[in-house]
């Protein structure tokens, strides 16, 4: 079983399969590069580097910050472990010297106009998230190939190299082995929930004893507690932030603005600039009875504009949706009467068993299934953790998670100018709202019962992805990035 600590990164905006992912497969390469010019003794300037991106990371590339992604990465930065300002600092130091510190060892010559190449007319069969790297001699007559890797990112910043993908394609075809060293194996939601009657076991106590594999107890926790704490924080952020998001759309910021209107006739305190964590105070003088959504709307903006200014988010199963979560999330926490630290553990645990689905059975990738991958998922895994929060049953949080699917299949990805803004920051919202809604018909106001089951709304999902015109996923050559003038 893939960790749910896989599925929920840490990392920085504003892509996780354009931004997330280049830059750990470039980290690779660098490691693997910087490897082979050590043991065959070569100097920094008798090599050459080359980067080919293709299909879907050539043609939205650009507006998702894969070119800043490839050099950090090469130049050995990770997502989870750099912080925006020094991924800039990098990149900007790569770009006026024409030179990058290879794995952050060795300078080598890099001039990006010539190295790193977008081939927006072409494709690899196996992903539309391609990248190829290339290491050689230049002086060679034949160029000296010294190595050349591919990679694809097939979103929610997972990255396979192409063996590691061919290797992953025929362990899916193949039934779990009974030495499986994760003890409850499940391919889908009627496994989970088989498993969950016979054990006796929550979905969030599966997840748990899978997870008590590689970490103690202790571990797991402190994970959970890191996840939650780096969400709070990009709420935050989001809130007290101000300006217009990076590229040619020159949008304004709006959570900060929200935010004021929603705590404008409270007292500031100096020690609570955000003001977030008096919100539960606040909310008893709400005098409009969809004030709980306006704040809903406001942490999902909040998050999803600081992915897109290229802040530190997690990502929940991606970042393009990875403001849905937290702000469900923060609603838990505000407005769900006895709401705990075990319970974000247990919305998450819950949360990550569905997510875990979706990436087994379809994709994470809007470059495979549309936005319908991405704020679809996030919309029905959110769900599913407030179901469970609610004290839902294991078939109502499936119910939960299904509708959340339900109403999002079909949901084309066509961000406008290929930047990570228009539409998805406000789908964000949109998608939050849903899964509370969501969770609530499920467990306030139904027994579990339902006519489609999860597992057939991710067949239809991966089905409809794969009928969807290439133009509707990721690629800004169809649907709102076309109707709509970047000026």
């Amino acid at each position: 079983m893939v960790s749910i600590f896989e599925l929920f990164k840490i990392g920085v905006g504003p892509s996780s399969s354009h931004t997330v992912g280049p830059m750990v497969g470039a980290y690779r390469f660098g490691q693997m590069a910087l490897k082979s010019m050590q043991d065959r003794q070569l100097d920094a300037n008798q090599v050459t580097l080359e980067v080919e991106l293709y299909g879907s990371l050539a043609l939205t590339g650009l507006g998702h910050a894969t070119d800043t992604a490839v050099l950090a990465g090469l130049s050995g930065c990770l997502p989870a472990s750099s912080e925006p300002e020094q991924i800039a600092d990098c990149v900007q130091s790569i770009r006026s010297s024409k030179s990058l510190r290879l794995a952050n060892h060795l300078s080598i010559p890099f001039d990006e106009k010539k190295q790193l190449k977008w081939l927006r007319n072409a494709s690899m069969p196996e992903h539309p998230n391609a990248m190829r790297f290339r290491l050689g001699l230049p002086s060679s007559e034949d160029n000296g190939l010294i190595l050349e890797e591919d990679f694809f990112s097939t979103g929610g910043g997972f990255v396979y190299s192409r063996d590691e993908l061919a290797m992953l394609k025929n362990d899916s075809q193949n039934p779990p082995t009974e030495t499986s060293k994760s003890p409850f194996e499940f391919r889908s939601a009627d496994e989970l929930l088989s498993m969950c009657r016979s054990s006796r076991l929550s979905i969030d106590q599966i997840v748990d004893a899978n997870e008590r594999v590689h970490r103690t107890e202790e571990e797991i926790a402190k994970q959970l507690d890191t996840l939650w704490s780096v969400m709070q924080r990009c709420i935050d952020r989001g809130c007290q932030a101000s300006g217009f998001l990076p590229g040619p759309l020159k949008l304004a910021r709006r959570a900060p603005k929200i935010f004021q209107q929603l705590t404008d006739s409270f007292p500031r305190r100096l020690d609570c600039p955000s003001q977030l964590q008096h919100l539960d105070d606040m909310r008893n003088t709400f005098s409009d009875p969809l004030q709980q959504l306006d704040w809903v709307s406001l942490f999902a903006l909040a998050v999803n504009e600081e992915n897109a200014s290229g802040g530190k988010v997690v990502t929940a199963p991606t970042n393009g949706a990875a403001g849905i979560i937290p702000a469900v999330l923060a609603y838990y926490m505000h407005f769900v009467p006895n709401a705990n630290r075990s319970g974000i553990h247990r919305f998450l645990k819950t949360a990550g068993a569905i997510g875990l689905l979706y990436k087994r059975n379809a994709s994470l990738s809007a470059a495979e299934m549309g936005c319908q991958g991405e704020v679809g998922v996030a919309c029905s895994m959110a769900a599913a953790g407030l179901a469970a929060c609610m004290g839902g049953t294991i078939e109502q949080i499936e119910n939960a998670a299904e509708i959340g699917m339900e109403h999002n299949l079909g949901l084309t990805c066509d961000p406008v100018a290929g930047l990570v803004q228009v539409p998805c920051i406000e789908r964000n919202t949109m998608g939050a709202a849903k899964a509370i809604n969501a969770a609530r018909l499920a467990v306030l106001y139904g027994d579990g019962r339902h006519f489609v089951s999860l597992d057939r709304v991710i067949e239809t999902m991966r089905q409809t992805g794969v009928d969807m015109q290439s133009k509707y996923k990721e690629t800004s050559l169809g649907g709102l990035a076309v109707n709509v003038v970047a000026c």
